[in-house]
């Protein structure tokens, strides 16, 4: 027990500024196991990690409990509120939920209509997500959310279905890749609209030491930049080289004689994409930005300039979470406080 004195429970278990330890977290809290484990459980998780925030953890417990404990709590219940999340919007469900619903679109891609409702039903999963994950500090307003849902999901279907229309004439895999188009036009309006706010008002940016100097539209707009980026990388691979495997295994005389498995096969080979995509993509960029004084705007870089002159070059900003949550005013000081457990 003694080794669990002053243990921080809120501090990275890996190092956060490298991608490796990036993709140990990542991969740490999108473990998809985690969703067949009861609430409570998860509840018993919970009281464990608040119990050793409170300053005490229960005689007997050991770091690596400690350590699983932690775990379940990220990838069950919000950071702002600490409420368990829906099972659907929860880290620990991307990959599953991810495989079947890019696994259906990968394989409907003929028909409009079946374009239609695979890209309506990623587009609600994906709505469903950013609702669960909002920001608690900065809530997003319900019509803000259906205004980012019906223009993503008209920007998925009209990209979706004019693509397929195009393409009727086109080789059999340029069809395929279809679905990934779409996918892609809706995550650069979907995590756009859902952190307007950020982008007209900006963020708040800080020195090396944390102390905010001012909100910043470009930070924001950097931020958001990065965030899309990762959703599309996240889905890919998958759907860019599955559907080149798919189409010359078609060409197998075996393969055409179980059509009724083309379906399940491709939603089981787009999971094994997400288990390393998820995490991989959330890992490509680090939480704590950086930029140049230089490049912010004309009005902030002045006013940190004549306080400051050349001490500060670089301001730090958070980008906001790969799930759409932002942090419009919320900066991420070098030094933050932990909470420190001591053994009761």
């Amino acid at each position: 027990m003694e080794a669990l004195k002053g243990f921080d429970i809120d501090a990275p278990r890996w190092d956060q500024s490298t991608f490796m330890g990036r993709l140990k977290h990542f991969f740490n809290i999108t473990d998809c196991r985690t969703v067949l484990l009861p609430d409570s459980r998860l509840d018993e998780a919970k009281a464990l990690v608040e119990s050793c925030r409170a300053g005490s953890v229960p005689p007997g417990t050991t770091e690596e409990q400690l350590h699983y404990a932690k775990k379940l709590y990220d990838s069950a219940f919000h950071p702002d509120t600490g409420d368990r999340m829906n099972l659907i919007g929860r880290m620990s469900f991307q990959v599953p939920g991810g495989m079947a619903i890019t696994g259906f679109m990968l394989q409907f891609y003929r028909t409009v209509p079946a374009v239609v409702f695979w890209q309506w039903v990623n587009q609600s999963f994906n709505a469903l997500v950013n609702y669960t994950n909002r920001n608690a500090a900065s809530p997003i307003t319900p019509k803000q959310i259906g205004v980012a849902y019906v223009t993503a999901t008209s920007t998925a279907l009209v990209t979706a279905v004019g693509l397929n229309l195009y393409t009727k004439k086109a080789p059999p895999l340029v069809a395929r890749w279809v679905p990934f188009a779409a996918v892609a036009a809706a995550n650069c309006v979907n995590i756009p609209m859902m952190r307007q706010q950020e982008i007209l008002n900006g963020i708040a940016v800080t020195d090396e030491d944390g102390k905010i100097l001012g909100h910043s539209r470009k930070a924001a707009v950097k931020g958001i930049t990065q965030v899309v980026i990762s959703r599309v990388t996240m889905a890919a691979p998958g759907m860019i080289i599955l559907p080149i495997i798919m189409q010359r295994l078609e060409k197998y005389r075996f393969m055409q004689k179980i059509t009724f498995l083309h379906g399940p096969l491709q939603v089981m080979m787009v999971g094994v994409f997400l288990i390393f995509m998820v995490p991989a993509a959330c890992s490509l960029f680090p939480q704590r930005c950086s930029m140049a004084v230089s490049k912010l705007e004309p009005e902030l870089r002045e006013s940190i300039i004549s306080q400051y002159g050349d001490i500060v070059s670089y301001v730090y900003f958070n980008k906001g979470l790969f799930l759409g949550r932002g942090y419009d005013t919320q900066p991420i000081p070098l030094d933050m406080t932990h909470n420190m457990c001591t053994s009761a």
